[in-house]
């Protein structure tokens, strides 16, 4: 079926976006059209266009024909679709840090990877190395393997296929796509995702999705702790942190 021009101006369009907000993002060398062209293999006149019509809707910008960077617009309408829940985020790190002591984090999907967008005050105490920006995998850490849970085996081994397992992760991490999906089933029988040294050596990671009034899968909403530490009752944490998530996407759709 021949999708309409102006859809494919849009995902086009939405690609160059995602393109240069990842590499200023990531403190990557920005790039202007030729460039950007070649990157996404477009057409450079197309890029062109594009490009500069993102530029009139302040969503991009550049200085004497330099590099793309984002534009004023493309943060006003992050920060109108983030004010609610994300901002909310925080009290529910907070309360989480008060009852257990544990760390807490909220995180989203990026593909085969998982990124923190909010992380607890405590961090810092646990000689946590968290920031906001952090990238992590998807299938060995307990933020990411809750941001899966809707995954069937076969969306995991289509999502997985091209990783490389090896050398990543604790030693309880998953080599495997058959065996994030066997991790995934047991997870499912609990109701949360436990992943204990799948990502660090000796620290256990307990996460559970949030998920927007429609049921989407927002975010992930997590607690960490040591294993060489006083381990609190891991069901009365999972209780915790499932009810801070349903507050969180309960306020997915509010407005303040």
């Amino acid at each position: 079926m021949e999708v309409p021009s102006e859809a494919s101006s849009l995902a086009q369009g939405l690609r160059l976006v995602r393109l240069v907000a990842d590499r200023e993002k990531q403190g990557r060398q920005l790039l202007g059209v030729s460039q950007m062209a070649a990157e996404l293999d477009m057409e450079q006149s197309r890029v062109s266009r594009l490009a500069q019509e993102l530029c009139d809707l302040e969503l991009l910008e550049r200085e004497d024909r330099g590099p793309f960077r984002v534009g004023r617009r493309f943060f006003a309408l992050a920060g109108s679709l983030n004010r609610n829940w994300v901002h909310e985020s925080k009290a529910e790190l907070e309360e989480l840090v008060a009852g257990f002591g544990l760390r807490a984090r909220l995180s989203v999907r990026d593909g085969v990877r998982v990124q923190l967008l909010r992380s607890s005050s405590n961090n810092a105490a646990f000689g946590g190395f968290a920031r906001p920006g952090m990238v992590t995998p998807v299938w060995c850490t307990g933020a990411g393997r809750a941001l899966l849970w809707d995954h069937d085996g076969g969306a995991l081994e289509s999502l997985l296929r091209d990783v490389n397992f090896i050398g990543v992760g604790g030693p309880a991490a998953a080599h495997a796509p058959a065996e994030v999906q066997a991790l995934m089933e047991r997870d499912k029988l609990a109701g949360y995702v436990l992943a204990t040294e799948e990502y660090e050596h000796d620290v256990w990671e307990l996460g559970v999705p949030v998920r927007s009034p429609r049921g989407e899968i927002l975010a992930a909403l997590s607690v960490l702790g040591s294993r060489s530490g006083a381990e609190p009752d891991i069901a009365v944490v999972a209780d915790a942190v499932q009810a801070a998530s349903k507050r969180l996407g309960s306020a997915q759709g509010q407005d303040y």
